[in-house]
């Protein structure tokens, strides 16, 4: 059975829905079992097309991209306006806080916006970094050098890299240790629906190791004098997975283990031109299935979905799969989940482990 460090998940990720009130100053303050004071926050409109707007803590609250668009980053005082101990304060500014707009804010703690200076590779890098949770964000200024190389502070491989230029109009970049036999001579971009491109120019045809990632060229990566911000992951049993299967173009499609209860999502098929699909579970946590027949106790099969590449906003679909104890089933023979033959990756993480720190089996469903 699987054990894990981390019993109670929502100290380290957590999901909030609310809506919008179009006020300054307003609280919003998270749900779960453990507080969690945000160091990344994913926001995205549900009801319509907007942005998935990106914030941190080390670059600041006022510091925004977006992972459906290639621009720089930009400022905005009266989006988000602080990190607090157990979410987050908005200003009125109608991207995050629109009046009667429905929300999503997908958090995750790193060290609580306390960086420090990183001299493990070539370029002296500022890291924040949750070893526990397997996360990190690195900032840094490029050297335009292929083989240059930067400290993420994980003490362990990551599994998971996503890289942005901030200064340059320029693609997201994405390292997934299980995307080919051989990850670090391929990459991917969040903002597209490219399949993997083989190219050296984003880490030198060199896997990460514990301590350094190393960089190509390529402006997306290494823009010689230019700011990037590289957001950083290491799985961890029970609580995250960054992992890949294989699609049998069957609505009895693959189960795939990840070690526990899934509550967040993120698909990619590497093969073929398809989108990045992201699925929430208290998003399609309400009962009733896109075709208005009533889902299990459970909430499958689940069927909603966001389009992170794309501003579209939250959708039904008929892509439907199973969130389970220890994985999740796919129920769809479409090309975006589960294409014949076609390789994908993920990157998912935990509602409540398989079996917890003391070797007690959770619920079955």
């Amino acid at each position: 059975m699987a054990y894990t460090t981390i019993d109670d998940p929502s100290a380290y990720f957590q999901t909030l829905l609310y809506t919008g009130d179009g006020s300054d100053d307003r609280n919003l303050v998270n749900t779960g079992n453990s507080d969690l004071q945000p160091d990344w926050i994913w926001n995205k409109r549900r009801d319509s097309t907007s942005n998935h707007f990106i914030f941190d803590s080390s670059r600041g609250t006022s510091k925004i991209l977006a992972t459906d668009s290639t621009e720089v980053e930009s400022t905005n005082t009266n989006q988000l306006q602080a990190f607090q101990t157990d979410g987050f304060q908005l200003g009125s500014d109608n991207g995050s806080n629109g009046s009667s707009r429905t929300m999503v804010a997908w958090q995750w703690a790193a060290n609580g916006g306390t960086t420090s200076s990183n001299t493990d590779g070539s370029i002296t890098s500022t890291v924040q970094a949750n070893t526990t949770a397997g996360f990190s964000i690195v900032t840094y200024d490029g050297t335009g050098s292929s083989g240059a190389t930067f400290g993420h502070g994980l003490g362990t491989v990551p599994n998971f890299i996503i890289i942005k230029n901030r200064s340059e109009v320029k693609d997201w970049a994405v390292y997934h240790g299980a995307n080919t036999s051989a990850p670090e001579t391929d990459a991917l971009f969040l903002n597209l629906t490219d399949a993997t491109i083989d190219n050296a120019g984003y880490w030198n045809d060199t896997a990460p190791t514990s301590s350094i990632i190393t960089l190509g060229d390529n402006t997306k990566v290494n823009s010689s004098g230019e700011q990037h911000v590289a957001y950083c992951f290491k799985e961890i049993q029970g609580y995250s997975k960054f992992g890949s299967y294989t699609g049998n173009g069957n609505a009895d499609g693959p189960f795939v283990y990840t070690g526990f209860k899934p509550t967040w999502l993120l698909i990619k098929n590497t093969t073929a031109v398809e989108g990045w699909f992201l699925h929430d579970a208290k998003v399609d946590d309400n009962g009733v299935n896109d075709e208005g027949n009533p889902a299990g106790a459970d909430g499958n099969p689940r069927e909603r979905r966001f389009q992170v590449n794309i501003t579209q906003s939250e959708v039904g679909t008929t892509t439907a799969f199973d969130f389970v104890s220890n994985g999740f089933k796919l129920r769809t023979d479409t090309g975006s989940h589960n294409g014949n033959g076609n390789s994908f990756i993920y990157m998912a993480f935990a509602e409540h482990p398989f079996v917890s720190s003391k070797g007690v089996p959770t619920t079955a469903i």
